[in-house]
């Protein structure tokens, strides 16, 4: 299968392109490059043979012949970066995604799998979400994940068969590493500083997906028969890896030796959900989930300790995604749309 995959240079991108390779499949990747400064390791796998230097909202006609289905990743990549400014947010995300599926379904493109987020349930109560429940997005990058899920649901037909997977809260280890997600922040404090303090009580519920699950379940899309993917969506994450932010600290504890945990008072963050991920392991063919919370806190430690992370490296604004916009825009390398300045 001819696959393009948007967002390459991204912290799940970057993972995605070998995956699939692996799998046998030909891969070319489109990035317009806001994070390439970032580059943790190396791990030997082979990097995208064909590539693509171009904005999600330049994309022409022509740039998708040739292709049978397409993985789309590359948006604003989550809540506080998105609050940056919501307007850019909505044309980015929300109008240059639906462009991009319009596009794909007049190129012929069968497949096109569009990665959503378990955001989109914002607040909520203890009762885990499903597929079926009501959206309550928080934020302008969350809105827009369920705008693109309701407008590209509407361009399904014969030959165009998008899914939707929202993913849980994603961690573990990435070349084009991002230290602004709650497991992968936690697990650089613990080994920069040796404590996690957290400032809130963290008691707010959250899904966690290990980076490769993500792609497992972006795969198994891409080759499922198309009446098991046509025009669903699907939490992708494993039921039994719901935590309270407290309970993935003392995890990240645990596997940091030596590492102490503290907690403060409630935090005034709202964003609290439990999600249900049985409808992805029962009915999409060849899922499962192979990690766990544990074994990726376990996974990050010996990963910084072979690499020696330091607090500068952990600190660098191309791993936390609000510090690099805001280090590209101030620099006048961006222009106020977020497109590279002439």
């Amino acid at each position: 299968m001819n696959i393009l995959v948007t967002g390459t240079d991204g912290y799940i991108g970057s993972v995605l392109g070998p995956y699939l390779l692996e799998r046998g499949h030909n891969v070319t990747g489109l990035d317009t490059g806001f994070y390439r400064a970032g580059w943790l390791y190396n791990n030997g796998e082979t990097v995208y043979p064909s590539y693509i230097n171009k904005d999600l909202r330049e994309i022409t006609l022509e740039d998708l012949e040739g292709f049978d289905a397409v993985a789309h990743l590359a948006e604003l990549s989550n809540d506080p970066l998105g609050q940056l400014n919501p307007e850019i947010t909505y044309k980015i995300n929300h109008e240059g995604s639906i462009r991009l599926a319009t596009l794909c379904k007049k190129a012929g493109i069968q497949r096109f799998v569009y990665t959503s987020s378990c955001s989109v349930y914002g607040e909520g109560d203890d009762s885990y979400k499903t597929e079926e429940s009501e959206v309550n997005p928080q934020t302008a990058y969350a809105e827009c994940k369920t705008r693109v899920e309701r407008d590209v649901s509407k361009l399904a037909g014969e030959q165009f068969s998008p899914t939707f997977l929202r993913n849980a809260t994603a961690y573990g280890a990435s070349p084009r590493m991002r230290f602004d997600i709650v497991l992968n922040n936690l697990a650089g404090l613990a080994w920069t500083t040796g404590i996690i303090e957290m400032i809130s009580d963290g008691m707010p519920w959250r899904p966690l997906v290990h980076v490769k699950d993500i792609c497992k379940a972006i795969a198994c899309s891409l080759e499922a028969p198309t009446e098991k993917i046509h025009n669903q969506v699907f939490n992708v994450g494993n039921t039994d890896e719901n935590f309270r932010v407290r309970e993935i600290a003392e995890i990240v504890g645990k596997a940091f030796p030596g590492c102490k945990t503290t907690f403060g008072d409630s935090g005034g963050d709202n964003r609290s959900y439990r999600v249900s991920f049985d409808k992805i392991n029962s009915q999409l063919p060849g899922f499962s989930c192979e990690y766990t919370a544990v074994n990726g806190a376990e996974e990050l430690y010996k990963l910084f300790k072979r690499i020696d992370l330091d607090p500068e490296v952990f600190n660098a604004k191309p791993y936390t995604r609000l510090k690099q916009l805001k280090f590209l825009l101030g620099t006048n390398q961006l222009d106020k749309e977020l497109y590279w300045a002439k």
